[in-house]
């Protein structure tokens, strides 16, 4: 499909036979004067006298259990950039969409105009009660980290920012079936990472909680590696700065194991898959042009896997494997925080998932005769319908400590 032609199907979708992406529905009938009774006045005194003398009742009588916020500034949308919270709505429904069709979970899009992290931070902790979890989204490095890391302090419900641990989620699934068919291990592998964001550091940040060792991963930003020796490094990239000699990324990837690229469109070239150790890893994740394109990491290297952000490229490595399920999870355990442990277990179920047969029934959504676990399958697919069933069920048993 041309761009054109994108472009004048994706705003026709948008906006026939009428406007947006999301409605709400009412889950009870109200077709007669006795249902409105029971819905507003007088019956719904009686919920409500029972929720304020408990106040978890309001799981029992409200929407609230199944019910997450996804709450965005606009300050990052997708690959476009800070163009503020009313351009965001579009992504925000679509995230809303991808809730409810793949996990069940209703959504409320909230785009809020706000001047600073603490002015966002008290309008998300103000409206908290509707809801049963936050998804963040979209929300510019680096004020996701002291945006995300206040609401979880402030807030007894699960706050979840997607574009950093949703991500990484499905990147350490994706890698550590990887690096099992080139037969390395993650607690040896060498790892760059170029791209040092939300997605980036918390990535990193959760494959050293699976036993990758710091000291052997490479942070590389726009500027070249993050090492002790600079001074323009903010607090969360200081963390991951090493003490080294490389200043540029095509000496940080020589002798690499694994390539994970969530940065920009053609910054690896060919040459530098070329210089990576045997039977390497790429992950070039830059949407909606990769780091390099799976054909040109083939013909620089045939012992390569390579996995992309594309759906027309095997491997995709897409968040809507994540985030339904992971708060499918929460939601029915009552947690009150999504923790490692819990993203661990995500990640798990993930890889073990895409080494099983694959059902018919994905075969034929995707008009495939035949997939297995190999170079090019290290993913589930998003439309497996056994996903709603491994993925949730792993994140409660990790929610209550089995």
């Amino acid at each position: 499909m041309s761009k054109a032609d994108l472009r004048k199907k994706a705003l026709a979708y948008h906006r026939h036979p009428v406007p947006g992406k999301l409605s709400v529905e009412s889950l009870k009938p109200c077709a007669t004067q006795q249902d409105l009774t029971l819905a507003y006045s007088p019956g719904v005194a009686e919920p409500v006298r029972e929720i304020a003398k408990k106040p978890a009742a309001a799981y029992d009588y409200t929407n609230k259990g199944n019910l997450v916020a996804v709450v965005s500034d606009g300050s990052a949308i997708l690959g476009l950039g800070n163009l503020g919270p009313l351009a965001s709505k579009p992504v925000m429904e679509g995230k809303g969409v991808l809730f409810k069709r793949f996990a069940g979970i209703d959504v409320y899009d909230i785009e809020v105009q706000a001047a600073n992290a603490q002015e966002f931070i008290k309008v998300v902790e103000a409206i908290a009660p509707t809801f049963g979890g936050i998804n963040l989204e979209d929300i510019a490095a680096p004020h996701c980290f002291e945006i995300e890391a206040a609401l979880r302090k402030k807030l007894d419900i699960p706050v979840f920012h997607d574009d950093q641990h949703g991500t990484a989620v499905i990147i350490c699934a994706g890698l550590i079936n990887a690096l099992e068919l080139q037969g390395k291990r993650l607690d040896e592998a060498r790892i760059v990472c170029l791209g040092a964001g939300a997605a980036g550091l918390a990535s990193m940040g959760l494959l050293v909680k699976m036993g990758a060792k710091k000291s052997r991963i490479t942070l590389v930003d726009s500027r070249g590696v993050v090492h002790k020796g600079r001074r323009d490094l903010n607090p969360y990239k200081q963390a991951w700065a090493r003490t080294t000699k490389l200043r540029s990324l095509e000496e940080a990837v020589q002798g690499a194991d694994v390539f994970v690229g969530v940065s920009g469109p053609n910054l690896l070239s060919p040459a530098m898959v070329k210089s990576m150790a045997d039977k390497p890893v790429v992950f070039a994740l830059a949407n909606p042009d990769p780091e390099i394109t799976p054909d040109k990491a083939r013909r620089a290297r045939p012992d390569v896997i390579v996995a992309t952000g594309r759906s027309d490229y095997p491997n995709q490595v897409n968040n809507v494997l994540g985030f339904p399920f992971i708060f499918r999870g929460a939601l029915d355990a009552r947690a009150k925080a999504i923790t490692p442990a819990m993203l661990i277990a995500a990640v798990h179920a993930l890889a073990g998932l895409a080494r099983e047969r694959v059902p018919a029934s994905v075969l034929k959504a995707y008009g495939l005769k035949a997939l297995k676990f190999g170079p090019d399958y290290i993913l589930p697919k998003p439309f497996d319908p056994r996903l709603i069933e491994r993925v949730p069920a792993a994140i409660i048993k990790a929610a209550r400590g089995k």
